[in-house]
């Protein structure tokens, strides 16, 4: 971290003096507050930019050249008794703190009050006192004030601010009906009830809500930057992110030095794709893991499969002695997301490098999913036939409440949410308890088939609640299945031991923090937020995106298969600036210490792009965009201008078995 104090009187002399603030009062007031003590400490080494910063309940904190700006207005000599109106995160209070006797400060977000509050006390503001309140009316009790500032625009000056000021007192406030079009403006007091009433400048605020300002149906929506504004940010963005990117030709060309150093000694990497469908997604990341499993001693890869699908993929690239099982490893919808020429790329690669070692060294291979729950019923019983055939009698009898539904575990999830069905939960998770408390007897006969047996015992426990929950809506389903596979990942962890390292396959919307996205607001997380939460800088998640080209997806769910074209991103996308950077192909670090400009540039939310098994561009913006902030999402991330659809498995090349094991039929 850089001295925060020689970047606060470096801002006060580029910024603020050097563009015409000349009060020696608010010149020193800026030079001693700690504008970082308002604002969350992931925007710290911002605080001495002059620019508003993002704070709680979608406010940010006002640009420090405007607080001078405002503050000189009122004509400041010390010792005065001010009224703020509109606290935010309470920094302009505290700058007319250094000045005012007393300051009176009033915000009408009761959650804003509440932290600029909690910040000034720390600070030891006594004489600076916070009214959660409506801010049009003032703060009467307390009144008359020699000075009064809003930052907030009112349609006109609330008359009963104005009735709160002493003779000769000043006024500063924005005034407009139109938020790209209001005037701050000075209004002063005179004796006999008359006003004073003086324009200051040009400026755009958020809308004075409240009594005497606008009411929340009508207010103004804040104003937005016009468009030679909005582009001069844009490029500024663009040009930070051509700065930091990391350019490579082709995949196999790329050079991964500096992204390894980056990863560091990070226990989990999280790998993650823009949409199911896109090759370029899966062939990175396999020349990630290959690099990470060689060079930094990954032991495993997990992927957002389901688990006895992708335990077939571990029993080839393992060299195992299983026989090959009778079903066909994802066969379910999307078939394509697995099945694929890519896909095979890497588990073939995995299985000549495991070739070369003994087999506790060989690299395995998980699914973290859950849909596999009659799959996973087999398995168990399968196993519960070789070592303990009693217990398989019991599994089959407990498992027999579910077999009727095996065809179509949705239609039992609806029946058994709606009452009509008396629900499994209780014989699955006697099963799945039955299972752990043998654990002792089980790993006699081979660890490795204990841990999957168990494995698919969760699964099939977490899958029977979550085909019953799916009906009360998407977050509680969504939750519950990325709750099963970070659960999952933790305990692979633990089978392989303190030392164990694992990378994830997963779409961006899973291994990015959902905290950093829209998700946050409908109650959802994913794995990469409980990542973050239980390893920290531990987990590094890298994001993949792309501007156009193709992708292999379907238009509603269990359609067919479709090579349908990708649209161009969206202005005001994160994939919009990548593309205009010009660069087909770049790395992007994203955390502080590795690009501190870009990633300042991209706090900012913007759009974000995610195509799943689904693809509907008729509908794009509302079907396949949400607001994100790209730099608190992911750690990395990995740009394809032009992209391309995988390629599927063709039924005539999955009849040459062995050849084509484990994928064949």
């Amino acid at each position: 971290m850089r001295d925060l104090s020689q970047l606060r009187a470096d801002m006060v002399e580029n910024q603020i003096e050097a563009r015409g603030i000349k009060s020696s009062l608010v010149l020193a007031a800026l030079r001693k507050v700690p504008r970082e003590a308002f604002i969350s400490d992931r925007l710290r080494e911002f605080a001495y930019e002059d620019s508003p910063l993002p704070i709680a309940a979608g406010q940010t904190i006002s640009q420090p050249y405007i607080v001078a700006l405002m503050t000189e207005a009122l004509g400041l000599a010390g010792g005065e008794k001010i009224l703020e109106i509109g606290t935010g995160s309470g920094y302009a209070a505290a700058v007319l703190g250094e000045i005012a006797a007393q300051v009176y400060t009033v915000e009408r977000i009761g959650e804003l009050a509440e932290t600029a509050s909690a910040a000034l006390k720390a600070l030891g503001y006594d004489n600076i006192h916070v009214l959660h309140a409506d801010g049009s009316l003032g703060w009467p009790p307390e009144a008359p004030y020699d000075a009064i500032i809003v930052t907030a625009g009112g349609p006109e000056v609330p008359q009963s601010l104005k009735e709160q000021l002493k003779i000769g007192g000043r006024l500063v406030i924005p005034v407009g009906i139109n938020p790209r079009a209001q005037e701050l403006v000075r209004v002063t007091r005179l004796p006999g009830g008359a006003f004073k009433s003086e324009d200051l400048a040009d400026v755009r605020f958020v809308p004075l809500i409240g009594n005497e300002g606008w009411s929340e149906e009508n207010a103004p929506a804040p104003p937005e930057p016009g468009p030679a504004r909005r582009r001069l940010a844009e490029a500024d963005i663009v040009g930070a992110i051509s700065v930091a990117a990391e350019p490579f030709g082709s995949i196999g060309e790329a050079n991964l030095e500096r992204l390894l150093e980056r990863i560091g000694d990070a226990k989990i990497v999280l790998l993650g794709e823009a949409s199911h469908g896109t090759a370029e997604f899966y062939l990175m990341r396999q020349r990630i893991s290959q690099e990470l499993i060689e060079r930094k001693g990954f032991r495993f890869v997990a992927i957002e499969g389901d688990w006895p699908d992708v335990a077939r993929l571990d029993h080839y690239v393992r060299h195992f002695e299983y026989p090959p099982s009778e079903w066909t490893a994802f066969a379910r919808f999307p078939a394509w997301m697995w099945r694929n020429k890519e896909m095979r790329s890497f588990v073939d690669w995995l299985h000549a490098h495991n070739k070369n070692y003994a087999a506790p060294r060989r690299i395995a291979f998980y699914g973290l999913d859950l849909y596999s729950l009659y799959t996973s019923i087999g398995v168990i019983l399968k196993y519960l036939d070789e070592v303990d055939p009693d217990s398989a009698k019991i599994a089959r009898e407990r498992y027999g409440c579910l077999t009727p539904w095996q065809s179509d575990p949705a239609t039992y999830g609806r029946a058994a949410s709606n009452g009509n069905l008396r629900n499994c939960e209780a014989e699955v998770v006697r099963m799945l308890e039955d299972i752990v408390r043998k654990q002792s007897d089980y790993t006699v006969h081979d660890g490795e088939r204990f841990m999957d047996a168990m494995q698919n015992a969760r699964l099939v426990s977490d899958a029977e609640r979550y085909y019953r929950i799916m009906y009360q809506g998407s977050r509680a389903s969504w939750n519950l299945r990325d709750n099963h596979m970070f659960e999952t990942l933790k305990a692979l962890l633990d089978f392989h031991g303190t030392d164990a390292k694992a990378i994830v396959w997963a779409h961006n919307s899973h291994i990015g923090n959902a905290a950093a996205t829209e998700m946050a607001a409908r109650g959802e997380f994913n794995i990469g937020q409980l990542c973050k939460g239980s390893f920290g800088d531990g987990a590094y998640a890298i994001g993949f995106g792309t501007h156009s080209g193709t992708v292999a997806a379907a238009s509603s769910w269990d359609g067919v298969m479709e090579i349908k074209s990708v649209r161009p991103s969206l202005p005001q996308s994160y994939e919009r600036l990548c593309h205009e950077t010009g660069h087909p192909r770049f790395m992007l670090p994203l955390r502080a210490e590795s690009a501190p400009r870009a990633r300042a540039k991209l706090l900012t939310p913007h759009l974000e792009r995610a195509i799943g098994v689904i693809y509907r561009p008729e509908t794009e913006r509302g079907s396949h965009y949400f607001q994100a902030v790209l730099p608190e999402q992911f750690d990395e991330y990995v740009w394809f201008d032009s992209t391309q659809a995988v390629t599927p498995f063709e039924t005539k090349e999955l009849e040459g078995l062995p050849d084509t094991y484990p994928f064949g039929l």
